[in-house]
């Protein structure tokens, strides 16, 4: 890992420390229920950011699915109510 960084940083890029790396898998695991809600404090970087990406996902389909509801519940109501002007702002944003 340290090699890829090395030729990242002499490519040009902004290197990023280990520090700082800790830094960010120690926010994650915070905001990560999975991983916040765990007893055990000895999740690897590599196991927070696979939770990680998993938990975007799901919220990912959790907001599709939310709108495609959205989306069938305006069709049942009057689309000049204010209750449908309120689904079409959720929808939009």
């Amino acid at each position: 890992m340290s090699s890829r960084r090395s030729r990242h940083q002499s490519s040009g890029s902004t290197r990023i420390s280990d520090d700082q790396i800790i830094d960010l898998v120690s926010k994650l695991r915070q905001l990560v229920p999975e991983i916040h809600h765990r007893r055990s404090d000895k999740v690897s970087a590599s196991k927070v950011l696979q939770e990680t990406c998993t938990y975007i996902r799901n919220l990912h389909r959790e907001v599709d699915d939310l709108s495609q509801r959205l989306s069938q519940l305006l069709t049942t109501i009057d689309s000049d109510s204010a209750e449908a002007a309120i689904i079409r702002s959720l929808i939009n944003q």
